[in-house]
């Protein structure tokens, strides 16, 4: 799969429209109960770029880059502003945010990973790809060093340890994320209603599984 390592502008992502999509199967049963199942394990992020659009020069940047990525073809980087961090956007970035694993003295791998939870549910999201630079992590609540006791793949969201953690050592980790889209379309219809603004055209991104 072709992907573009670049975010798409944030001032343009910035009041866009968009969320999660669950996919759910319901069948509703002839005594009136329903079961339902879903085909997927994870949510699918669905926005609109056209929505963050400001003037004629943001325009010119995103048919700049839609070129770039030639339509639905090469996936990119983009910031959902609503989730873009392992904490809460009142809060900064801590290494204690995550529990990523629980150290066996064996495993040296982990994938970043954001928790939801709601009182006594929880869904997991994997993190493909962390904002470089960003990344903190703790083990057993002992701050690691970067490029000492530890390598982050920021193309994959892959923690690498130098050393496998202790049994029963908590890994944790805080960082902020971006989410792996491409265009939902090959086309953009843009119209200019003044000198100096246009009118806001329809631009579908989807996140992509990587």
């Amino acid at each position: 799969m072709t992907f573009h390592d670049v975010r798409f502008p944030a001032s343009l992502s910035f009041g866009a429209l968009g969320g999660p999509e669950r996919r759910t199967e319901i069948v509703t049963l002839a005594n009136g109960f329903e079961e339902r199942n879903t085909p997927w394990a994870h949510a699918r992020r669905r926005y609109d770029a056209g929505m963050g659009l400001r003037s004629l020069d943001d325009v010119e940047t995103l048919i700049a880059f839609f070129e770039a990525c030639q339509g639905q073809l090469i996936g990119f980087r983009w910031k959902d502003w609503s989730d873009y961090q392992s904490c809460r956007p009142s809060c900064a970035v801590d290494a204690s945010d995550q529990l990523v694993a629980v150290g066996d003295e064996v495993t040296s791998v982990f994938q970043l990973c954001k928790t939801y939870r709601s009182g006594n549910a929880a869904y997991t999201r994997p993190i493909a790809k962390p904002v470089p630079g960003s990344v903190r992590v703790e083990v057993g609540g002992d701050a690691f060093q970067q490029g000492v006791d530890y390598a982050v793949d920021y193309d994959s969201g892959l923690l690498t340890f130098t050393n496998p953690p202790d049994a029963g050592a908590e890994v944790r980790a805080g960082f902020e994320f971006d989410v792996p889209v491409r265009f939902d379309t090959d086309v953009i219809m843009t119209s200019v209603s003044s000198f100096q603004a246009g009118e806001v055209p329809n631009v579908p991104v989807v996140e992509i599984r990587l």
